[in-house]
C-alpha cells in the first residue's frame, strides 16, 4: 500500500501524555536536520533551537511552565526530547553575510557570480520592508519560525515520532534560563517529542476534527 504525506497529516496528534521510552540518536540526527532545512522567507532561517535531553535540561525547560502553566509541565518532563524554537530580534548587515557566506560554501553560486549579490540585494530589501518601513522585523521573523514548526510536525510524524507543539510557557523565564536575549534571539514556543503513552495519551483516541473543505478553500 502507497503512503502519502496527506497519511501522516491526518494521523499525527497532539500527544498528551509521554511513556518512558527514548528517541534514538540515529533518529534525532534526523530531527535536527529537520530544524535546519526548513524554509525561510529570502532563506534568512532567523532561529535558534535548544534542545533538552538530559532530566537536569528538560527540568530547566520546566521552569517556563511552573507557574502559569503547571498542567504542561509533566509532558515536557516525561517527553525523550523538548525543543525550545526561538527567533532572532533583529537581523544586522554581519548576520545577512554570515548568511550569505553560506550559501556561497554551498554552491549555490557556482557559475553564476551575480547570483550572490543579487540575492544579499534581495534578501536585505526583504528584511528592510519589515525592520525599517512596516516596524515588524521581529513578528516577521518569528513568522518563519512558525514555518518551521509546521515542516518539524509534519516531518516527525512521518518518523512515527509524537510531538506536542507548546504556547503555554512563559517565554521570559525561558529566555532568562538560557540567555536567549543576550544572543540576539527571543524564545516562542516550545515542543516535547517522544512517544506517547498509550493508556494516558487521551488525545490519540480521539478522532480528527476539521473545518469542511468548502468552508475553508474557494477555487477560483
Amino acid at each position: 500500500m502507497t503512503i502519502h504525506i496527506t497519511d501522516f497529516a491526518k494521523s499525527r496528534h497532539t500527544a498528551k501524555a509521554y511513556s518512558p521510552r527514548h528517541i534514538s540518536d540515529e533518529d534525532m540526527e534526523k530531527v535536527r536536520e529537520l530544524l535546519r532545512y526548513s524554509p525561510s522567507s529570502t532563506n534568512l532561517q532567523p532561529w535558534h533551537f535548544i534542545i533538552a535531553e538530559s532530566d537536569a535540561g528538560k527540568e530547566r525547560v520546566a521552569k517556563a511552565a511552573a507557574e502559569k502553566f503547571p498542567f504542561n509541565a509533566p509532558a515536557i518532563r516525561n517527553a525523550s526530547h523538548v525543543i525550545v524554537f526561538a527567533s532572532r530580534i533583529e537581523a544586522d548587515e554581519d548576520y545577512l553575510l554570515k548568511v550569505l557566506k553560506e550559501e556561497e560554501r554551498a554552491g549555490r553560486f557556482d557559475g553564476n557570480p551575480d547570483f550572490k549579490p543579487a540575492m544579499h540585494q534581495g534578501r536585505t530589501m526583504f528584511l528592510n520592508i519589515h525592520q525599517q518601513q512596516i516596524g515588524d522585523g521581529p513578528q516577521w521573523m518569528a513568522h518563519q519560525v512558525y514555518l518551521n514548526l509546521g515542516q518539524f510536525l509534519l516531518g516527525v510524524a512521518a518518523m512515527g515520532i509524537d510531538a506536542t507543539p507548546m504556547e503555554g510557557i512563559d517565554t521570559t523565564v525561558l529566555d532568562e534560563e538560557f540567555g536567549l536575549r543576550e544572543q540576539g534571539y527571543a524564545s516562542l514556543f516550545v515542543v516535547p517529542i517522544g512517544y506517547a503513552d498509550p493508556e494516558a495519551d487521551y488525545n490519540k483516541a480521539l478522532p480528527k476534527s476539521r473545518l469542511p473543505e468548502s468552508d475553508i478553500i474557494t477555487t477560483v
